[in-house]
């Protein structure tokens, strides 16, 4: 056999196997898209306590990951490449915000179907989510409701600061983590604020109540 047929023989098999990479790879592109889509409007949904219609985006998110991850077991490439773990962590960030936002229990890892990293990434970026809520809980006058979200957000990076490993293991966590704090320390001072705020507000109401009750005694 020349050295032509067998440069031919192989450019075929070699160009066979990049259609299947390419086309794989453009199924991806797409699906991914939409479970970032689904899990995205998941979280709005759990932001207006629309616990059902937030459950039932994540089940179709889900549905799609599972997929998702069947059709990509032959192309290791493209199931570890950023934008499938993208997916996947904006798929864990939905299903924390819907358990925490709904008072729910956690699923772990292995329930969502995702790499560890992957899941304290989706962890960090809900300590965001939490904030909006704690922001929605002051603005309600729901200063309780705030403190509880505080908290939670403050067990989340006590977690999150004990993960010490390279970059390259936990998937960029550093920096999310370092995201993480900033959005608690700016929600702790914010419902610091708050909390002077009303009791001042009760203050003030006291002290009203008793210059009323002063003039009536008169």
């Amino acid at each position: 056999m020349s050295i032509a047929s067998h440069l031919n023989a192989y450019g075929e098999r070699i160009l066979n196997n990049l259609d299947g990479i390419n086309a794989a790879r453009e199924r991806a592109l797409a699906e991914t898209r939409q479970i970032v889509r689904l899990s995205a409007n998941s979280i709005r949904a759990a932001h207006r306590s629309d616990f059902d219609e937030s459950g039932e985006l994540i089940a179709r998110a889900r549905g799609m990951l599972v997929d998702l991850t069947a059709e990509l077991e032959g192309f290791p490439s493209i199931y570890w490449s950023g934008y499938v773990r993208d997916a996947q962590k904006e798929f864990a960030e939905a299903n924390l915000t819907l358990a925490l936002l709904a008072g729910r229990p956690l699923a772990d890892p292995e329930a969502l179907g995702v790499e560890d990293a992957v899941y304290l990434n989706g962890l960090a970026e809900c300590a965001g989510e939490l904030r909006r809520h704690a922001l929605d809980a002051m603005r309600r006058g729901d200063l309780e409701r705030a403190e509880e979200t505080l908290g939670v957000m403050d067990d989340i990076y006590s977690l999150l600061v004990t993960v010490d490993y390279p970059d390259a293991v936990t998937g960029g966590l550093r920096r999310s983590t370092d995201m993480a704090r900033g959005v608690l320390e700016r929600t702790r001072g914010d419902l610091t604020v708050a909390l002077q705020q009303q009791k001042l507000a009760d203050a003030l109401e006291r002290a009203e109540r008793r210059f009323g009750a002063a003039l009536d005694g008169e």
